[in-house]
């Protein structure tokens, strides 16, 4: 396609989010289940609702520009979700990779957040303060999911801190865990 408008290049990053949104839909299951954290759980099941509403309010979006709803491929959200697919797979112990997972979803919050924010300005430079706000709210939303899943973390690495200051090797200063230097030499 060729994009020589503000409209087009708008409709066109719209394709590309309705595609992200709808393949995080089928990922965000996959990857509550194999969450050991029941917070992290919870986190990924709720984000997993509102994803599913983001999803609709871009079809009002679409609905507004009276063009229909259609995705694209999202290249950038399929390789972030093979990326949270193999971190899945990953052989580690279960909070390790629950601080893997969150870090692969706090990676598509950040796509996410980076096209939700383009999509908006651009709504605005075109005067459609519908679809704008409609944006924002979805930006606000995945603002919210990153600074959850990173409280998440650091309640996670927290938990890591305290067992690995009890690990022989190991003191803790700052509430951070740090390998103690060996006498040999």
């Amino acid at each position: 396609m060729k994009i020589e408008t503000v409209e087009t290049l708008f409709q066109e990053e719209l394709k590309d989010i309705y595609d992200a949104e709808k393949r995080l839909v089928r990922a965000l299951p996959k990857m509550a289940k194999a969450a050991s954290s029941a917070d992290l759980r919870a986190a990924l099941e709720e984000h997993l609702e509102v994803t599913k509403g983001q999803v609709q309010r871009l079809e009002q979006v679409f609905e507004s520009l009276g063009v229909p709803a259609k995705a694209k491929s999202c290249a950038g959200m399929k390789g972030l979700i093979e990326e949270g697919e193999e971190v899945m797979s990953e052989d580690a112990a279960e909070t390790l990779r629950d601080a893997a997972l969150i870090g692969a979803a706090q990676r598509v919050e950040h796509y996410e957040i980076a096209a939700y924010g383009t999509a908006r300005t651009l709504a605005e430079h075109l005067g459609n303060e519908l679809a704008a706000q409609l944006l924002q709210e979805t930006l606000d939303e995945e603002k919210e999911a990153d600074e959850k899943l990173t409280e998440i973390s650091e309640k996670l690495l927290e938990r890591m801190g305290e067992t690995a200051s009890e690990a022989p090797g190991h003191k803790v200063q700052s509430g951070k865990p740090q390998k103690t230097s060996s006498s040999k030499a």
